[in-house]
């Protein structure tokens, strides 16, 4: 099992800082092939969300490069990963709402991290990016949306077409940084040659359409690296044409 991989950000039209930050990397191991992607959405609303998003990417960096390697000859690695995340993650929590408190400043960012190994998946997610799994002609999302809007469709009192404009959308439930307390949610799967995932921020997803991913993203329609960052940039900048206001990042990748 191999990937071919590309990413991309843009800080959109409206904003002077881009406070999502990435990661991708991949890793070739005597007992397979591994990938991490990573897609942070510091708080547009906060002060120094790129700083809150900047840290969690590099805590999680610092751990594939120098704990992974220990990890993963562990049998049961896949199933002791989520208890491993969580633990990073609540420390990562401490350690920005500490640094707030400290500077006087609210900060806060998203989480949406996938790692795949041994043909499986784990993703790791508090907030609104999100984590997709493009199969054929089929997208799939991954990931449920931690917040406000989310929890009135659950509930009822929302429908899932008025939640695409309601102007709440962007209120979370939760996030890294600036929540008391973090639960983030974990999700398990299978992976197999010619899926194609695709993790992004918000901004990246308001204004095009699900047809416009899949053309864009469907197994067939991408064929090499330089194919996947190009298809990306083309729906950023429709992005960019449609007036998202936010910024604009995604990460895609292959199973081959």
């Amino acid at each position: 099992m191999d990937f071919l991989m590309a990413l991309s950000t843009d800080v959109g039209i409206r904003k002077k800082i881009n406070q999502d930050s990435l990661c991708l990397k991949a890793a070739r191991t005597d007992k397979g092939n591994v990938l991490m992607a990573i897609v942070c959405d510091g708080m547009g609303g906060l002060s120094s969300g790129e700083l809150a998003s900047a840290t969690v990417i590099r805590r999680f960096d610092k751990w594939f490069e120098s704990e992974l390697p220990t990890l993963i000859g562990n049998k049961n690695f896949i199933e002791q990963l989520p208890m491993i995340w969580d633990k990073i993650i609540q420390q990562l929590n401490l350690e920005i709402e500490a640094y707030g408190k400290r500077s006087n400043i609210q900060l806060g960012t998203t989480l949406t991290a996938m790692l795949v190994f041994d043909s499986q998946y784990l993703v790791a997610h508090v907030g609104d990016s999100r984590a997709y799994h493009i199969d054929g002609k089929k997208l799939m999302c991954i990931t449920k949306d931690q917040t406000l809007v989310q929890r009135e469709v659950d509930q009822g009192r929302l429908t899932a077409v008025a939640a695409l404009t309601d102007p709440r959308r962007s209120v979370l439930l939760q996030c890294i940084g600036a929540s008391k307390t973090v639960v983030p949610a974990m999700y398990t799967g299978k992976v197999k040659m010619g899926d194609v995932y695709l993790l992004c921020s918000d901004g990246f997803r308001h204004e095009i359409k699900e047809n416009e991913i899949i053309d864009s993203f469907s197994s067939g329609s991408i064929d090499s690296e330089k194919k996947i960052y190009d298809n990306i940039s083309h729906l950023i900048s429709l992005n960019i044409k449609r007036k998202e206001q936010d910024n604009i990042s995604a990460i895609v990748f292959k199973v081959v």
